[in-house]
């Protein structure tokens, strides 16, 4: 178990190019590319299958797959080899009904020993407005995690992932990426479906400063040993040759259109040290009174 959990934990530490090249020289596809055949891993004699026991929610380009690498390679976590750390798998329900059937299908892709915690990370659920209600019934219990970066740095980062794909960055995918920026809307959404103790709200900044105490809050959170402290831990955000360069007027207009969503996420989770991100800072600072 702990070996398949650290060789997943060292194929998520690659680059995501060679990631890619990898898993399509085995045949092996993304959910979103399409080439994927929807085969759930074969079941091994002495392993089970459920629904997931953790699942994260977002956010896109927060420094996730670090942290999804992170959580995988504690010796309790089990992941199939190879595997992907994002499923995908609800992002075809947007127009279409959810069935009890579909429900087992997603359990059929989380196959563990007993006593092995499993799951996955996609970053598009949180921003996807039908995802909840149907992991609601498909993994009631899981665990939710959910990691926050910086709006304004989100974005940009954002466009830069469309870029690096070679895709145009059309009207649609920059108000996508702004959209994806809207925290405080997003999480209250999930948690007026999901209880608040169900979900751990992580900030990509503190993660970055201080990992082997977030890490070990992340392991209490999901029930694993957070003594436990894994092989390179100081990895980050991956960085681009040449990231989109927002002009100060474009940074001026995103922080007043973040500003009420920012204050919003502040008053509805004052646990979170949002004077880590410049936007917050800056839309406090021009608040009347301030």
């Amino acid at each position: 178990m702990s070996i398949r959990g650290r060789a997943g934990a060292a194929f998520l530490r690659l680059p995501t190019s060679v990631q890619r090249t990898t898993l399509h020289a085995l045949g092996k596809y993304a959910p979103w590319e399409s080439q994927f055949r929807h085969h759930a891993p074969t079941v091994g004699t002495g392993f089970r299958l459920g629904p997931p026991d953790f699942v994260g929610l977002g956010v896109q380009k927060a420094g996730t797959t670090w942290w999804f690498s992170l959580i995988a390679e504690h010796p309790n976590v089990y992941h199939h080899v190879p595997f992907h750390k994002e499923r995908h798998f609800f992002g075809r329900f947007c127009i279409a009904e959810f069935s009890d059937e579909d429900a087992w299908e997603y359990h059929r892709w989380f196959p563990r020993p007993d006593g092995a915690k499993t799951g996955e990370w996609t970053p598009d659920y949180l921003h996807q407005h039908w995802v909840v209600p149907m992991l609601r019934v498909a993994a009631p219990d899981a665990r939710l995690l959910v990691l926050l970066r910086d709006p304004v740095e989100r974005f940009r980062s954002g466009l830069d992932h469309h870029r690096e794909r070679g895709e145009k960055l059309t009207p649609m995918r920059v108000s996508d990426a702004f959209a994806r920026g809207l925290y405080g809307a997003q999480l209250a959404r999930l948690e007026s479906c999901v209880p608040r103790d169900q979900v751990l709200v992580l900030q990509y900044e503190a993660c970055v400063d201080d990992p082997k105490r977030q890490l070990a809050e992340t392991f209490q959170f999901l029930g694993l040993d957070d003594s436990f402290v894994p092989t390179d831990i100081r990895q980050g955000v991956s960085r681009t040759e040449s990231p989109v360069r927002l002009p100060q007027p474009v940074r001026a207009q995103l922080l007043e259109m973040y500003d009420n969503d920012l204050q919003l996420l502040a008053t509805s989770h004052p646990e979170l040290d949002l004077d880590r991100w410049p936007s917050f800072s800056l839309c406090s600072s021009q608040l009347p009174g301030q």
